[in-house]
């Protein structure tokens, strides 16, 4: 009678287990075997704290019935006698130790079982009676540890491919420092001084992020994001405009002064294709959307040319009429003419326009006008 109540106890304390386990199993996403395997460990380090176990046991769970149970494992072993022992004759240390406790002789295993092998192992269960009620409480914190990992590995891998990706999030927490991302499964962290100046958010807004670096830490994901990193304006016209993705149009380069100018430099690879007028779009809604995103900020559309004297003069838009001419190829310096009225369009408010079209070219870029020119020749 005892026995079958006891069989019957059991019976719901598995069936209990086998819930619990399709719960976390189906809550957090994680895979069966991960868990299972978490749960395994977590229950045989119970078992050896509270039996004080000195031997190799296992804990084997069913995942059908979730049935747990606890084996002695005994390892078969080649023959061996007492006096096998290497002692090592400066030390007096034994070189070659035998573990009577957990090892069966190959001759004593076949005793029982002509069929067993060298390196069989052999199980006999040594389940205790209280083992469901009492490991299982001592194991709960291990086993919560594992499951956390594999969420945080499970969450790693799914971001790791999106480091200089666009990513939209929702604005979900804010400090002194920093905004905090929902970005699905995990939060990005959005510096202050990652914002695009001047730019006021509210939480609960939908926003687009520029992802900066991943990095795997104990507390799981470390996601940095910016909307001021100039990888964040080159995502924009990669998502906007689609002939970026099919190849028609190429990404040469994108200078950026955050809140105040970015110069993109486009090129096609379709004689037929104005990658000026790709990037605007019919009505201009193309680049109007982009600046929308970019909260005002100016952008200059710049043509890509071979000829680097060209493409310096295309940089220093929205300057016109100018005369380029490289002083010096293996230092990449360059001089630039230009008349009175395009003087200080070419080199921008607190010199913005000159430094965003350097930095674009690679050159250093000295400009003048004629009269300066003229001045020098003359002195």
């Amino acid at each position: 009678m005892k026995t079958k109540k006891k069989e019957e106890t059991n019976e719901m304390k598995a069936a209990e287990f086998k819930k619990a386990l399709d719960f976390i199993v189906k809550e957090k996403g994680i895979d069966e075997d991960i868990v299972i395997e978490a749960m395994q460990t977590a229950l045989s380090t119970a078992f050896r704290k509270n039996e004080k176990a000195d031997y190799t046991s296992r804990v084997l769970i069913d995942k059908n019935t979730g049935e747990i149970k606890v084996f002695k494992v005994t390892t078969i072993v080649d023959d061996y006698n007492d006096d096998d022992d290497d002692i090592d004759p400066e030390t007096g240390e034994v070189k070659i130790a035998h573990d009577y406790l957990n090892e069966l002789t190959i001759s004593e295993a076949r005793e029982k079982n002509k069929d067993y092998q060298i390196g069989d192992e052999i199980l006999e269960e040594v389940t205790p009676k209280d083992f469901g009620r009492v490991a299982i409480s001592v194991a709960k914190q291990v086993v919560l540890q594992k499951i956390r990992e594999a969420e945080r590995d499970k969450i790693m891998s799914e971001f790791a491919d999106k480091e200089d990706e666009l990513m939209v999030g929702f604005l979900a927490m804010e400090d002194a420092k920093n905004y905090y991302v929902d970005l699905g499964k995990a939060r990005g962290i959005l510096s202050k001084n990652e914002l695009i100046p001047g730019e006021k958010l509210t939480m609960g807004d939908s926003i687009k992020v520029y992802i900066t670096k991943i990095e795997a830490t104990p507390k799981g994901p470390l996601i940095l994001v910016s909307r001021k990193n100039y990888g964040f304006v080159k995502r924009l016209f990669e998502h906007e405009i689609p002939e970026f993705k099919d190849g028609t149009l190429e990404l040469r380069g994108i200078a950026r002064e955050a809140g105040v100018r970015s110069k993109v430099c486009v090129a096609s690879t379709n004689p037929n294709v104005d990658p000026i007028g790709s990037c605007i779009g019919e009505k201009g809604r193309r680049i109007a959307n982009i600046i929308s995103e970019l909260k005002g900020e100016k952008v200059d559309l710049i043509a890509y040319s071979d000829d680097m004297e060209e493409f310096i003069a295309n940089a220093l838009s929205p300057a016109k009429n100018l005369n380029v001419s490289i002083t010096d190829e293996k230092k990449k310096e360059a001089l630039v003419i230009a008349d009175d009225e395009n003087l200080s369009l070419a080199i921008g408010k607190k010199g913005i326009n000159i430094k965003l079209a350097s930095k674009l070219t690679k050159y250093t870029i000295n400009i003048k006008t004629l009269a300066d020119i003229n001045k020098q020749i003359n002195e």
